[in-house]
């Protein structure tokens, strides 16, 4: 029996690896482990050195590992595209998102809001000082810690409106998906594999790499709320 490859990934893939990584093992005999943590501290684990065979983040992420000598150069592959949607408590009464003004009054309004630590939260801050709100909301913004999911807090009542990946909330009891953001102020972030310069079977993970980009991958991606890339 091959030896385990290992990956590490950021929370947002972490049911579609599950996922696709058990079609794999099934078709190819080849076991994987995944552990799916917060993007930041994957990214800290892999800069330290810990061992792995394939690293799945953001694709800047990725990009990142590779100037560091990380992550193999020429070794990243887009997997999915991935958009931001918005939750609420289940049976909560769902605010109008329909379009950019919508969205801007439904963020005044809500009593509390979270969002991920990820790259999408980035970009929220920055709407939302494009807005010129952030000063306004800044005391009512619940921080989720890394690898805890936003829609875990709008569950439990601890959180109004709740900002992050359909991938990562589509799976959540407690909550109801109000829907994506609007086009114009959609965020889409990329996430990529990279192979780690600790990978010891080369053959292995890229047999794997090749399987996470097939057509047989696609229902998979498009059941956890995302695109292939």
């Amino acid at each position: 029996m091959p030896s385990p490859l290992r990956i590490i990934s950021s929370m947002a893939t972490r049911q579609l690896l599950a996922d696709l990584v058990q079609q794999f093992e099934q078709q190819s005999q080849q076991p994987v482990t995944v552990e799916s943590v917060g993007g930041v501290d994957a990214a800290k684990r892999v800069q330290a050195g810990e061992a792995f065979d394939v690293v799945i983040l953001a694709s800047n992420a990725i990009e990142q590992l590779i100037q560091a000598g990380k992550v193999l150069a020429g070794s990243r592959t887009d997997l999915v595209k991935s958009g931001v949607a918005v939750a609420v408590r289940s049976g909560a009464p769902r605010p109008d998102i329909g379009s950019e003004a919508a969205l801007r009054q439904a963020v005044l309004t809500a009593g509390s809001l979270s969002y991920s630590t990820g790259p999408s939260g980035v970009a929220l801050v920055k709407l939302f000082e494009r807005w010129g709100i952030a000063e306004q909301i800044r005391d009512r913004i619940v921080q989720a810690p890394p690898g805890v999911p936003v829609g875990s807090l709008v569950a439990k009542g601890e959180v109004e409106l709740g900002f992050q990946q359909l991938s990562e909330l589509i799976h959540l009891q407690g909550i109801d998906v109000v829907g994506p953001l609007p086009d114009e102020v959609q965020i889409i972030t990329t996430f990529s594999a990279g192979i780690a310069a600790t990978a010891t079977q080369p053959g292995a993970v890229r047999a794997l790499l090749d399987f996470l980009v097939s057509p047989a991958a696609e229902a998979a991606k498009r059941g956890n709320g995302m695109e292939p890339a």
